[in-house]
Parts: C-alpha cells; sequence; structure tokens
C-alpha cells in the first residue's frame, strides 16, 4: 500500500513519456540524468540550510522528476545496467543525506524557536535515518531474491510529501510547518521499515514452512517402499 493513488502515479508517467522519449531518441545516457538529479537535491539540501525553504521546495520536486525520468529512460532504451542501478541508489542516498542535513541546519539555526531546537534536530535525524533504513531494506530484500516494494511512505511520497508544502507555504509560522512535516515523515517513515520487515518475514517464514513440509512428506513416502527386499 502506497499513500500517492495508482490513478495519480499514472498520470504523472503519461505526461512524462513524451519527455521520456525525447531523450532515449538524443541518445542520453540515464547516468547523466541520476547525476543531474543527484546534483539538484544536494542544491535542495543547500537551498532549505540557508533559509530558502521554498526553492529547497521546487528543487526537491524537480530532484524527483530527473529520478524518475532516468529508470524510465533505462528501461525505454535498452540500456538497464548493473552498475546505472547502484549508481542510481547510492547517489539517492548521498542527495537525501545532504536534503535532511540542510532541514537540520536551518532548524539549529533559529528555524524554529530555541525551545523546539533539540525536538526538531532529532525529528530530522530521526526522519533521515528511518528514510535510509526503508531503501537499505529494501535494497537488502532485492539482493536475497526478494521484491520489497511496500510501504506508505516509499521514496515518492516523502519527496512529494516535504516538496508540495514547503514549495507553496515555505516553512511556515515559527518553522512549524517545515517541523510538522518532517515530523510526519519520520512517523511514516518508521512504520514503513516496520512494513517491510514484516512482508520479508512473511516471504521467508512460508518459504521455510514449505521446506519443512517438504521434509516430512519425502520421508513419509519414503515408509510407503516395500521393506527387505533386494535391490
Amino acid at each position: 500500500m502506497t499513500i500517492i493513488p495508482s490513478p495519480v502515479r499514472r498520470a504523472v508517467e503519461a505526461l512524462l513519456a513524451p519527455l521520456v522519449s525525447g531523450l532515449i531518441k538524443a541518445g542520453v545516457n540515464p547516468n547523466v540524468l541520476t547525476t543531474i538529479g543527484a546534483l539538484v537535491l544536494v542544491g535542495s539540501g543547500v537551498a532549505y540550510g540557508v533559509g530558502w525553504v521554498n526553492l529547497g521546495g521546487f528543487l526537491l520536486l524537480l530532484s524527483g522528476v530527473m529520478d524518475m525520468l532516468d529508470g524510465r529512460v533505462a528501461r525505454g532504451g535498452n540500456i538497464v545496467s548493473k552498475f546505472g542501478a547502484f549508481y542510481d541508489s547510492t547517489l539517492d542516498r548521498v542527495g537525501e543525506s545532504f536534503l535532511f542535513g540542510g532541514i537540520a541546519v536551518y532548524f539549529v539555526t533559529g528555524g524554529v524557536g530555541e525551545d523546539w531546537r533539540t525536538a526538531a534536530l532529532v525529528t530530522t535525524l530521526v526522519a533521515l535515518s528511518a528514510g535510509l533504513t526503508v531503501s537499505y531494506a529494501r535494497a537488502r530484500a532485492e539482493g536475497l531474491q526478494m521484491e520489497c516494494k511496500v510501504g506508505v511512505a516509499q521514496r515518492a511520497e516523502r519527496i512529494l510529501g516535504l516538496g508540495i508544502p514547503t514549495l507553496f507555504f515555505g516553512a511556515g509560522p515559527g518553522g512549524f510547518l517545515l517541523l510538522g512535516v518532517v515530523a510526519i515523515l519520520a512517523v511514516l517513515a518508521v512504520i514503513t521499515v516496520g512494513q517491510r520487515i514484516h512482508h520479508v518475514h512473511r516471504i521467508t517464514s512460508s518459504r521455510r514452512d514449505r521446506r519443512t513440509q517438504a521434509g516430512i512428506v519425502k520421508p513419509a513416502v519414503a515408509d510407503m517402499s516395500p521393506k527387505g527386499k533386494s535391490k
């Protein structure tokens, strides 16, 4: 389950389709798009850190568009590679670290009142660590040959949930809008980590049960064979 409805996802993909086709025809390497997207995301973190919150929101949303483009260009152009997947995942984590690092800097340098700074910093660190764990859980599961795309707060939800409010409303009065959004993202990311752990546990338990049942059946079949006869 995800927060973004499937019709919205399909509508966005339809809007991006002409751009994806144009990039493929132009021979643009998806790794170039990945690099640009990561730089934009780093720029978003810097913008948040210096207090340009609206610009930070805009750059965050733009990085999300770039993130959607690189994979589609790779698949559509039939140039998917293991290095490309690794490179994309690694730069996403780097960019996300800069993003929440910038937000943390904003909070501790006066973005919220002094009484709220410690709470804001802790909340941001929880959002960052939980968000990174969400991504790691999927990567580790896929490394073990299991799909793990479940959860209420995947990357797209986190980008939209933070980018849209701050693009239009900035940090809000006293920085509390930004703090509230980060707190919600932190909670949802923690929930998503739990969902992915449960998902993988369910899959592995099911496989273990099947192996156990197979181990029980085989001896039973063997017991049915005639005994005491020479082969």
